[in-house]
């Protein structure tokens, strides 16, 4: 799950970026309210954890350029703001979730799974499609009940097409979904990934349109 992470205290973010990914995260940070705005508007993030207090553009104001753009991208709020006609002005500006300072790294991850599921319209926490189920908080995958062993990029492709039940996406759209900024991305990987998994998972799991790219189709729905 890629995320962005809207923070400009150099400990606390770079904290966060830490622990986030050690939780499964592929997280980008930034360090200004002009830069979140610049980034989401660019990128299809999973969500956004964005500070209020940022230099060069308050992150309220992010949000509501955000919002007015028609940008649906599920934004957390973490601030030292806690006083309450604050958080009633952050929930009215769009923000999915409000989050006083200091928040528990464990609560933070759970409350961005769970962001990101109602945002694309998953009433459980666990994925399932036929006899294939994804624990997005244990990182784990079973098939028919037994435990499959996949990758750290097996699982987060697995993840995008499953949250994304029915959608086609493009390579470039699962790269986003895979790599953070820094990292170095092969030309074939997501074609590499997508074999993988349909040698451990079954090859009908994962379909392939021509010239588009991947979809992992909803047995409730075909």
């Amino acid at each position: 799950m890629h995320i962005l992470l809207a923070e400009d205290d150099p400990l606390l973010g770079d904290g966060l970026r830490a622990g986030l990914r050690q939780l499964g995260f592929q997280v980008d940070w930034v360090q200004s309210g002009d830069a979140a705005e610049r980034e989401l508007r660019a990128q299809d993030y999973a969500a956004a954890v964005l500070d209020l207090g940022l230099p060069r553009k308050d992150g309220m104001d992010v949000l509501a350029a955000l919002r007015a753009a028609g940008l649906a991208t599920p934004v957390l709020v973490l601030t030292a703001r806690d006083a309450v006609p604050d958080r009633i002005r952050g929930l009215d500006a769009g923000a999915d979730d409000y989050v006083v300072k200091p928040i528990d790294l464990h609560e933070l991850a759970a409350r961005l799974r769970a962001l990101v599921r109602r945002a694309h319209g998953q009433p459980r926490e666990r994925l399932q499609a036929g006899d294939v189920e994804l624990d997005p908080a244990a990182r784990t995958v079973r098939k028919g009940g037994t435990q499959v062993s996949l990758s750290t990029r097996e699982f987060d492709l697995l993840h995008a097409l499953m949250l994304n039940a029915n959608r086609v996406l493009t390579r470039d759209q699962l790269e986003q979904h895979l790599y953070s900024w820094g990292q170095e991305v092969e030309s074939n990987a997501v074609e590499v990934h997508v074999h993988n998994l349909r040698r451990k998972l079954g090859s009908s799991l994962i379909q392939t349109i021509r010239g588009v790219g991947y979809v992992l189709p909803d047995p409730a729905t075909t």
